[in-house]
């Protein structure tokens, strides 16, 4: 049974983890946290990783009470992601692969998301909606490639949630997408938003200007509250979610639904994928903050799935790559 070390860095989480058939023996992290009003910026995001992934390496080690030479092999996240923050990650990757001797392996982060989440659950082989800060995705398996049935056309609804944390000087502590979440929850006024679902892709940007546009003087005039504000962008865009995974449902004729990324932990999110699966007869999967949010443990996962059928990455394509698209990698591990 290998034992793989998993080293995640995209975006604003550093995370190593460690994972053994299955078992997850340590998975630390940290998080940058830019001040309220300001998102994270790729340069300022990396020197961050740069200070604490030494540290959090050494914790991933003793809390899993290993040595170096217990891991088999050091998984990295290659790719999609902001491109300081995966550089400066992937550069420890290889200083450590080569200094303990070991081989090493690019993941898919999408991929380490999916894994986890089917590792966690158990779902078998769900229709997966993949939401996070960067990327949107709907996906099915088909033919050792997860398909991208429909995504995002421009920005990822976590991003379109964040900004819109921003305009409202929400806290970036723990995540301004949680703060949106808990807001929502004291709201009870819909304002009507523009809803824009194009076939099976979705689009947020216009709705995010729409009510960037708007709600200062909706505040203002005491017509609605921050609250009433962030519970309807949730419920429009979360409303966008649920239609195109149902309808990728439908065309795979798939009972079961897995929702992966940080956006991913949101329960009203949950809670309207579950309704919707009632009525169909399936079932919703999802995970807490521990495995939804970026982490070292969900690439050492991906890896370790890769590792057993053979998939290492040659030395020369160690590199990383902002747009790594999930349907670009070969699933062996699957039938």
């Amino acid at each position: 049974m290998p034992t793989i070390l998993g080293l995640e860095g995209s975006a604003n989480k550093i995370g190593v983890g460690i994972l053994r058939d299955g078992q997850v023996l340590s998975n630390p992290r940290r998080t940058y946290c830019p001040p309220p009003g300001q998102g994270f910026l790729p340069r300022e995001t990396a020197v961050h990783h740069q200070g604490v992934i030494l540290t959090v390496l050494r914790e991933a080690l003793d809390q899993a009470q290993l040595t170096p030479q217990d891991i088999d092999a050091i998984a990295y996240t290659k790719g999609p992601g902001m491109g300081a923050p995966l550089v400066s990650v992937a550069v420890v990757a290889r200083t450590i692969s080569q200094l303990w001797h070991k081989p090493i392996i690019g993941v898919n982060h999408c991929i380490g998301h999916i894994e986890m989440g089917r590792l966690i659950t158990g779902a078998e082989n769900p229709t997966v909606l993949y939401v996070s800060g960067g990327n949107t995705q709907i996906i099915a398996y088909a033919q050792q490639r997860y398909r991208i049935f429909g995504e995002t056309i421009d920005i990822a609804v976590g991003n379109c949630l964040d900004r819109f944390a921003r305009v409202l000087k929400l806290s970036n502590d723990p995540s301004p997408g949680y703060n949106i979440e808990q807001a929502a929850q004291q709201g009870s006024k819909f304002l009507p938003l523009p809803y824009v679902v194009k076939g099976m892709d979705v689009s947020f940007s216009g709705i995010l200007s729409y009510i960037e546009e708007k709600a200062e003087k909706l505040m203002a005039s005491g017509e609605y509250t921050p609250e009433d504000l962030c519970f309807s962008l949730q419920e429009n865009v979360f409303a966008m979610l649920v239609e195109t995974t149902e309808r990728a449902m439908a065309h795979c004729g798939s009972q079961e639904v897995l929702i992966v990324g940080g956006v991913g932990c949101n329960l009203r999110l949950q809670e309207m994928m579950a309704i919707m699966c009632r009525e169909r007869q399936a079932k919703v999967f999802a995970t807490d903050m521990r495995f939804c949010i970026d982490n070292g443990a969900m690439i050492a996962q991906a890896g370790y799935e890769m590792f057993k059928c053979g998939m290492v990455t040659d030395w020369e394509h160690t590199t990383i790559t902002q747009r790594y698209r999930t349907d670009e990698v070969l699933v062996k591990w699957r039938e």
